[in-house]
């Protein structure tokens, strides 16, 4: 298995399929979106729609998309999940690998699964 266009590794070492063979709860799902400025609206169109199909599938818990500040059309969306099974679930079903043929070509995705990290005083898991 390999990941869909416009998927890119974000580490070239462990893409996602890799990812989803790992059993881990809750996991964060961070998406840096790269995107031609002249397809910034398409991009939005796309992601709204994807995004509206997988608010609704079961283990999702939030989502935001962030922008970047200034001239660069960048984005990162932060996706809460309740295990890397549903996030596994939700983004290979055929609907939703359906609707990546609706981001402009010029969009490049680069997904990758996280979990909290304890850090004594500072941050906690």
């Amino acid at each position: 298995m390999t990941d869909p266009k416009p998927f890119t590794p974000l580490d070239d070492k462990f893409p996602l399929h890799r990812q989803f063979g790992i059993a881990a709860s809750p996991v964060v799902l961070i998406n840096l979106f790269t995107v031609d400025p002249v397809d910034e609206a398409g991009f939005l169109d796309a992601f709204t729609a994807a995004a509206g199909m997988l608010t609704k599938q079961p283990g999702f818990i939030s989502t935001q998309l962030h922008r970047a500040i200034g001239d660069s059309p960048t984005y990162l969306n932060y996706v809460v999940w309740e295990s890397t099974e549903m996030v596994r679930a939700a983004l290979t079903r055929p609907e939703f690998v359906a609707m990546l043929s609706g981001y402009p070509s010029s969009v490049v995705a680069r997904p990758h699964l996280f979990q909290k990290v304890a850090v004594p005083g500072f941050c906690t898991a």
